[in-house]
């Protein structure tokens, strides 16, 4: 639809020329060499009008766009994540008359699994134990730094205080760690 836009809007640029072009050879004597080029500039500024209009229209446009596809993107995570806050409420509504505890655990685990599921289809990744292993800053924030309990954890991730996740293999959140010195 947009490139028939252009076409006709090239037609009618075209027509507008040729009836300007065929106006000013019948009515008028031929035309000076300078009232050529004035003409000429005049068609090329008006070109030059339209067309700068025209790419503010399509900016506009487009930043509409993408405005709209953001929040229809979050719309849809929303809409898969409203299950599960339904089965969080039923849960909470349960606590209050279980008389089991082990009835009400299940129960939160269960919304914990479809809760992560749920993420994960979504392209959410827990980053792996880490505990352990070389620190490295690119996916890991060191909070704190202890005296490590040996000389093989130097540099190393001993406790992770905050899990770190990616979402299609960018970090969205770092790991907090505490590292050995």
């Amino acid at each position: 639809m947009n490139e028939q836009e252009n076409n006709i809007q090239d037609e009618n640029v075209e027509n507008f020329d040729q009836s300007t072009t065929d106006e000013s050879t019948e009515n008028a004597a031929p035309l000076s060499e300078e009232d050529k080029l004035r003409h000429d500039l005049a068609t090329a500024n008006d070109k030059y009008a339209r067309l700068f209009a025209e790419f503010d229209n399509y900016k506009k446009r487009t930043s509409k766009e993408r405005v709209e596809l953001i929040q229809s993107a979050s719309k849809d995570v929303l809409n898969k994540l409203l299950p599960v806050l339904d089965d969080f409420d039923r849960a909470l509504t349960a606590m209050q008359t279980a008389q089991e505890v082990e009835s009400v655990k299940q129960g939160i685990d269960l919304v914990n699994q479809k809760f992560r599921k749920t993420l994960t289809q979504e392209g959410l990744k827990e980053m792996e134990d880490i505990i352990g292993k070389p620190f490295d800053p690119e996916f890991q924030e060191a909070i704190t730094a202890i005296p490590s309990p040996s000389a093989d954890w130097k540099n190393k991730v001993i406790d992770v205080v905050e899990k770190g996740y990616f979402l299609n293999d960018k970090v969205v959140r770092f790991a907090k760690v505490v590292i050995g010195q």
